[in-house]
């Protein structure tokens, strides 16, 4: 006969542990706390962006520029050449819109058709204050369709295009501002 395991006496009988619902219980109390607390705010999301907006580029002073951080929000997309004098007309309506709309209309300059010091004269001359893009590749004209300077593309907050095209100063203010609402 073996010795009995120590600790226990030569009479111990080891007596079955009744399984509990323990387990269980913990699994579903530590399920049901994960899902209240994911109740009480919306899961923080990116913003979807639409294939629009879904473009890259550099600033005329060489900083990237991602146009997905448009997202969400009305656009004015202005394709401008620096030698062009409609352009360059077009330049204080532009500004004139920034002023007036502020944070509630991205404006976005595409220039094209130039080298980048006269992008940064146009600039300079005519105080143009949004950001712009220098597009001498012509990548982001090509993704719009654009094949000449002065067009403006607008597009909505769902990243829709709603117009696309040359635009007059009144025009343009009565697009926008049905843009905006």
């Amino acid at each position: 006969m073996s010795a009995p395991p120590a600790g226990r006496g030569a009479g111990a009988v080891r007596a079955a542990r009744p399984r509990t619902a323990v387990p269980k219980l913990v699994l579903i109390v530590v399920v049901l706390a994960l899902a209240v607390a994911g109740c009480g705010a919306p899961a923080a999301t990116p913003k979807a962006v639409a294939d629009t907006l879904a473009f890259t580029g550099k600033t005329i002073d060489g900083a990237a520029f991602d146009a997905a951080t448009l997202a969400g929000q009305p656009a004015l997309l202005w394709f401008w050449a620096p030698w062009c004098a409609t352009c360059a007309s077009e330049a204080q309506s532009v500004n004139d819109l920034r002023t007036e709309y502020g944070d509630r209309l991205a404006i976005l300059g595409i220039a094209g058709m130039g080298n980048n010091a006269d992008m940064h004269q146009f600039v300079a001359d005519l105080e143009v204050q949004n950001v712009n893009l220098d597009d001498q590749a012509g990548v982001v004209w090509k993704k719009f369709g654009i094949t000449q300077q002065s067009t403006y593309v607008l597009i909505d907050r769902a990243g829709a295009v709603r117009t696309t095209g040359y635009l007059d100063d009144l025009q343009l203010t009565q697009q926008v501002k049905s843009l905006v609402g």
